[in-house]
């Protein structure tokens, strides 16, 4: 009996650490680097996949995992019919989402900006604490890493709010769901954090008209996708004021272009793409453990919704 086969295909990261470590938890497989014409595989290990990847694998891959959260990119490629496509849950990435957004929450309500430029003008400049009953914040999308970033925001007291496409319930959050729950939880939140996979229904959510909901002095932190947010209409409504701020960490264009008005807009905070990373041998571990599971029949979590697209 021939034993199964298990290609690696990555653009934008070195895939040979992952070969040493897979064929060791996964002794049954054949464990191979990817490379033009290579023969058909049973499982594949995915990040940013050429389209001809999967033309040359065809029908004989049954299974693919994507070395992410995030599966918009590979969603976007025409994949065998049949195919399983399974995300990273985790992977150690929520505990860094959260430290980053709680991070930026408490640099806008404890106003440190304001400190950073008195201290350059050698000025002792106290200002008056903010009440958090009046910075409240709503994390858009309670997927895993929405929920861990949700229950963090909501160990400073902050008014915690949560938006998902279904009904969820968290301790210590107030959580709206579904088309109808989504005006009300924008005028609830001050500071908007997004959360949410990219769709085609999401694409372009952060707009005029969503932003505008927001209470006066908003603040938008965006960690999810670039193509989430309608750049024009988030520097227009910093203009006019009803925005306070931004924080953005992901953006149409990556790297964004040296022209680009956010770099050297005041009221934008920016970061390379660099709110969440996924650790190499977390990820092997997780990976491995849901291959296992694919061989032996068991359900495997992270299995992706190709129509919804998560």
């Amino acid at each position: 009996m021939s034993r199964g086969r298990l290609l690696i295909c990555f653009s934008r990261m070195d895939p040979v650490p992952w070969v040493a470590e897979l064929q060791r938890l996964l002794p049954a497989l054949d464990v191979e680097v990817w490379s033009p014409g290579a023969e058909a595989a049973d499982y594949a290990i995915v990040w940013l996949p050429p389209q001809q990847f999967f033309d040359e694998q065809g029908e004989r891959l049954r299974t693919v995992f994507n070395a992410g959260a995030g599966v918009d990119a590979l969603l976007r490629l025409n994949l065998p019919s049949g195919l399983q496509v399974v995300r990273l849950e985790d992977a150690g990435m929520s505990v860094q989402m959260a430290e980053y957004v709680c991070h930026e929450v408490i640099h806008y309500f404890r106003e440190f900006a304001h400190y950073e430029a008195a201290q350059r003008r050698g000025e002792w400049a106290v200002r008056p604490l903010r009440a958090r009953q009046e910075f409240p914040v709503g994390i858009l999308g309670l997927g895993v890493l929405g929920e861990r970033v949700a229950r963090a925001v909501s160990i400073f007291d902050f008014p915690t709010l949560g938006w998902s496409r279904s009904a969820k319930q968290i301790d210590g959050v107030r959580t709206f769901s579904g088309e109808a729950g989504l005006v009300p939880f924008l005028k609830a939140s001050r500071v908007l954090v997004n959360m949410l996979p990219l769709t085609s229904s999401t694409r372009g959510l952060l707009n005029r008209q969503t932003l505008s909901q927001l209470q006066p002095g908003g603040i938008v932190i965006n960690v999810a996708r670039g193509d989430h947010l309608v750049e024009a209409d988030l520097l227009a409504l910093l203009s006019e004021g009803h925005l306070e701020a931004a924080t953005l960490d992901v953006f149409s264009q990556e790297p964004l272009p040296a022209n680009h008005a956010f770099w050297r807009h005041p009221q934008i905070r920016m970061t390379p793409h660099v709110s969440a990373a996924t650790q190499r041998s977390v990820s092997i571990e997780q990976i491995a453990a849901k291959l296992l599971d694919v061989m032996a029949g068991r359900q495997v979590g992270g299995v992706v919704d190709v129509v919804r697209g998560y």
